[in-house]
């Protein structure tokens, strides 16, 4: 019967009295305070959530009251919810500011929430709940409009300032990062990288708490987001774009749509390639900018308590160096689009997920190598080392080293295996993989004596 007492979202008139909302929170804003101007040293505190009740409609609503009151009931719920809104006080939009600073809804009106006229309770209503948890999964905007990642490169500079939908996939979930304003505000900062078929890495900022609590929540690789009214910039200290959440920012979690769809499916395929955790271009660092030193144990522990990919230099020897395995094994074919291991003579890629895959193949042969890094601490087993940086290292082309007899081949693996190395290395955090990381070589070559015995002596002072 409860259920029936419910006021559609988009039956809501300013006329009506005492209604009742039922609807899925799609959205929150953090909690915020302004001087009282009726009651001088007084502080007023609001904060605003978007809530849903059906496909296509959904409101915005925003609580008003003292710090206890506001603080309490903004921490009562969450995105996700669903809530019961009794009496709240049914207002035109602002005609000046509309929905500039609060995500764009087809619904005339706006709700007002006070704790003296109005109360807002977690839904409990078993019948609403099996209508309503389904919508979150919902775009609050056509799920065909949406620019990806490579439109938003290709654009670059001509979006800035503007406001877009994004469809993409999360690769990674940056650290909080906690700050100090010039006036004494605390802030934090969370930055989540995207990827899609087009584009391996893409930056998505977020600096609210509510956003910041949502995306936490998210496990990399196996989510798609459809993010409505990121705000896009252009960033001159990366030299390149990025998405910001922001007051107008609606983010939905899995979304349940086709174009969607395929883009977890390509995710899932590509996270299981390994070619994510081994893509190097977009975030790797110049070489001679590392300098941090680690034993293979420090490399294991580091990453243990790190949950983003770091760089460093290890004074190793090279122990595993298969290069005397059949050159299948040693040089391989790769989609230059999707990183996707395909042979020679296809005609295009075999990877169903691969954007190119109905069209001419682009590939890239190279070396492509796993090996094992070990010094007196431990070893740092299966890091890739791929061309160009194996040529560098090997000295010779994957062309010259067809040509190589099987004995040229084994001086050239011995060299490695019994010379300590100075090896750049970039570890990156795995679950996929029983080791928990994985290792990507950046640079190799034969370390000076000298120059190990300083930092050795370096790293033992530490301990």
């Amino acid at each position: 019967m409860a259920a029936q007492t419910y006021i559609a979202i988009s039956e809501l008139h300013p006329n009506f009295s005492h209604p009742t909302v039922a609807g899925i929170i799609i959205g929150k804003t953090d909690v915020k305070s302004f001087p009282d101007r009726k009651n001088i040293g007084v502080e007023r505190f609001t904060f605003g959530f978007t809530i849903k009740d059906s496909p296509d409609f959904f409101i915005n609503v925003t609580a008003w009251g003292n710090d206890g009151y506001i603080n309490g009931l903004s921490n009562s719920f969450g995105t996700g919810d669903c809530v019961v809104i009794e009496n709240p006080l049914v207002t035109n939009k602002d005609p000046e500011k509309g929905d500039r600073y609060c995500p764009t809804t087809p619904s005339l009106y706006r709700l007002l929430v006070s704790e003296v006229h109005s109360q807002v309770l977690l839904c409990a209503d078993t019948g609403a709940l099996n209508r309503l948890l389904p919508l979150i999964h919902l775009p609050v905007k056509d799920s065909r409009d949406f620019y990806s990642l490579a439109d938003i490169v290709a654009n670059g500079q001509k979006l800035d300032g503007t406001v877009i939908n994004i469809l993409a996939a999360v690769k990674s979930i940056g650290e909080l990062k906690q700050f100090t304003t010039s006036d004494r505000r605390k802030g934090q900062r969370l930055e989540v990288k995207l990827f899609d078929d087009s584009v391996s890495s893409f930056p998505l900022v977020c600096w609210d708490r509510e956003a910041i609590q949502l995306v936490q929540t998210l496990i990399p690789k196996e989510t798609v987001l459809f993010i409505a009214d990121a705000k896009i910039g252009f960033d001159s200290f990366r030299n390149g774009m990025t998405a910001t959440v922001n007051s107008k920012t609606i983010i939905t979690v899995n979304p349940d749509t086709r174009e969607a769809s395929l883009l977890f499916s390509y995710a899932k395929e590509v996270s299981e390639s390994g070619a994510l955790d081994q893509d190097e271009k977009p975030e790797d660092v110049p070489v001679e900018s590392i300098t941090d030193v680690y034993t293979v144990s420090q490399l294991k522990q580091k990453v243990q308590e790190n949950p983003e990919a770091f760089f460093g230099i290890t004074y190793s020897f090279i122990s595993r160096l298969d290069l005397d395995s059949s050159v299948s094994k040693v040089i391989r074919t790769r989609c230059s689009r999707c990183k996707y291991q395909v042979t020679e003579d296809a005609q295009s890629c075999t990877n169903l997920s691969c954007s190119g895959r109905d069209q001419a193949l682009l590939a890239a042969t190279g070396f492509d190598l796993l090996v094992d890094l070990t010094d007196h601490t431990g070893t740092l087993h299966a890091c890739s080392l791929r061309s160009p940086v194996a040529e560098q290292t090997l000295g010779c082309t994957t062309e010259e080293f067809t040509h190589l007899t099987d004995d040229e081949r084994a001086e050239m693996k011995w060299k490695f295996l019994l010379e300590r190395c100075k090896i750049y290395v970039k570890v990156i955090p795995s679950t996929k993989l029983k080791t928990g990381s994985r290792g990507v070589v950046l640079g190799c070559s034969v370390a000076d004596p000298g120059e190990v015995k300083q930092h050795m002596s370096a790293l033992l002072q530490r301990l």
